[in-house]
């Protein structure tokens, strides 16, 4: 599973990822800083991503659109980046479950 993190988490975070998440990335890594998000949507959907967000808004998507991609939303607070990747590596198994579901298109991380 390729993970495409949003701008509102740190591209700092994408090499801690690539062991248990190779191919992951960030969108300012792929040039994609100043695109809406809906070009960053069909971006992850056409190269196979999970976009991984702290906001809503690729949530609503889920809701309008449905999956793919997928979306992994991050609900906790400011903390620091390696929090972030160790939330994310310690849920695998769990996110790898839960989106393998057809129909399912978000997971949470609280």
């Amino acid at each position: 599973m390729k993970l495409l993190l949003d701008e509102n988490l740190s591209r700092r975070i994408v090499p801690l990822l690539e062991a248990d998440f190779p191919g992951s990335s960030h969108v300012v890594l792929l040039g994609l800083e100043r695109a809406s998000d809906h070009d960053i949507w069909i971006y992850a959907q056409q190269n196979d991503f999970v976009i991984v967000t702290r906001d809503s808004d690729f949530s609503d998507m889920i809701a309008l659109y449905g999956p793919p991609p997928k979306v992994v939303r991050f609900c906790r607070g400011n903390c620091r980046r390696v929090v972030v990747a160790e939330a994310l590596i310690e849920r695998r198994e769990k996110i790898l479950h839960a989106l393998s579901d057809a129909d399912r298109g978000l997971v949470e991380i609280l």
